[in-house]
Order: structure tokens, then sequence, then C-alpha cells
């Protein structure tokens, strides 16, 4: 078999690589020496590194394969600041975080309610901190047009709350990516999951009752409705998900919002660094 592919041109099989995935061309590469140096022509991670990020390449330094695992490994800030684009490092797909600021937030330039503020661990210069508000209204829209076709994208809430926060204890919010049907409820408190046995020995007040049309409709805190952490030490949550397919010239706007209206109870200490959007477990 080796013998076959050996007697191939190499540029032949570095075309047939640019066909795949990322990930197929890394598994490839390791077949033989033969596929190891096709797997390094720059024809075949130019075709997974998106023709904006290419042009703009420029024959700047480094090969594409380096540009691509740059652009993996390493999320680039766009559009003034306020949108951090990369790829996924098996697939390819683009990826995007939308900073709060290109968010619409509900009363987050009144003083006492949100401020803008600026913390380290955030890759956008503000992110938006929750002073003291009612309801809870943070939406956003996604132009479809930006992410890759046939992929199914997974909408998260990028977040982390003050030693101070309080209001989301045992309270869902509720979330939604696309049509309205789509609505589900999650936990904003991450430690919502702890909380889950003492649930069981409090009653939740009479407001809360009435926000929904049944009691029985209040989730009880599991894996997939409640915060998880991330490896840069936010937290995230999943609104929900929506399926791109190639549309000839059709575009839409995906509308992504997170809403907590009903209830009425103050609510403090949520600090909403963005929206991420990314292909659902990789695909």
């Amino acid at each position: 078999m080796a013998d076959f592919f050996s007697d191939l041109p190499e540029g032949f099989v570095a075309e047939a690589l640019a066909l795949t995935t990322p990930r197929d061309a890394s598994r490839l590469s390791s077949v033989n020496s033969f596929f190891r140096s096709a797997a390094e022509w720059d024809s075949v991670w130019g075709s997974f590194v998106p023709p904006e990020r290419l042009a703009k390449a420029d024959g700047g330094p480094g090969s594409l394969k380096e540009m691509y695992l740059r652009l993996c490994d390493h999320p680039i800030i766009i559009e003034d600041g306020n949108k951090s684009f990369w790829l996924d490092k098996c697939t390819g797909k683009k990826c995007y975080m939308f900073a709060a600021k290109q968010l619409s937030i509900a009363l987050v330039n009144s003083p006492n309610c949100w401020r803008w503020t600026s913390i380290p661990e955030s890759r956008f210069t503000e992110v938006a901190e929750l002073i003291s508000v009612c309801s809870l209204e943070v939406s956003g829209k996604v132009n479809t047009s930006i992410l890759s076709p046939n992929t199914t994208y997974a909408g998260h809430l990028v977040f982390k709350t003050t030693a101070e926060a309080y209001g989301f204890e045992y309270r869902p919010v509720e979330v939604c990516m696309g049509d309205s049907t789509n609505v589900r409820m999650v936990y904003l408190d991450p430690e919502a999951q702890n909380r889950r046995r003492l649930r069981s020995k409090r009653r939740i007040g009479i407001f809360g009752r009435l926000a929904f049309a049944s009691y029985s409709e209040v989730p009880s805190p599991c894996e997939d409705n409640c915060p998880k952490q991330r490896e840069d030490g936010w937290f995230e949550v999943e609104i929900g998900e929506y399926c791109y397919s190639m549309g000839g010239d059709e575009v839409e706007e995906v509308e992504i919002s997170v809403m907590e209206v009903k209830r009425g109870n103050l609510k403090s200490g949520l600090i909403i660094q963005g929206i991420e959007i990314r292909p659902k477990n990789g695909v």
C-alpha cells in the first residue's frame, strides 16, 4: 500500500487531503513519511483557512498550517474590539464570541442597574456587570453570512458571578436561539447543582410558583441546564442550537436571548463577557 501511494505525485495527494478535514489530514499524516510530507503543503491548509483570513495573510511569515493552528489556539479580536474569531481545530469551522458591547441589554446605560468595567480575564476591553435589576433581558443577532455552511451551531452565554451575586439561586432563566419555539430554561448560578439536594427541603415562595403555569414546569438543576466552567476560568451555559445549511444567497439573522422577566425578584452580581457561537460538538 505504501509503495502504491509513493508512486503518486505528492501534489496529487496534497490535493486529495485538501478535500478532507483538518482532523483527517492530521491523522493521515501519521500513516507514513510520504503522507506526512504531503500534509505539510500550503495547498492543504489553505483550504481550511477562510478566504477572508487567507487574503490578509498576504505572504506573511510561517506556513499556512502554522497560520491555521494560530487561528485555532489564539482567537483574534475584530470589529473594533467587539467580536472575537477563531477556528475549531478539528473541523476548521468558524467560531465567534460577541462581546457584551455588541449585545442588547435592557437598562445597560442606567448606572443603578449595570456598569461597564474592565477585568484582566476578559478578551474584550469591557464587560457588563449587573448591579441590580428585576427583569433580565439580554439579546443579540447573528448574521448567517458569517457562519460555516452545513453546520449545527450552539450558542453559549459566557459569564462570571461576583461573590455578592444574588437572585439566581433556584431560579432558572429562559434562553432561546432561533425560533421562539426553542425556548428552554437554564440556571446562571454556578452552584445550582450543589444546591439541588437542599431544594427539596425548602419551599420556593408563592411568587416563584406563580411565574409558571405549573410549579412542575420549573426544571431541576442538572448537567444539561447548569453552567460549566471553561478552561479560561469563565462559566458558560448553552442557550440553544441552530442548524445553518448552505442556502444560496439567502441570509438570515438568528436571534439569541437570555431573559428572566416573570418573577420580579432583584438580581445582582452577573458579569457578562459575551455570547459565543461554535459548532455543536465539533460538527
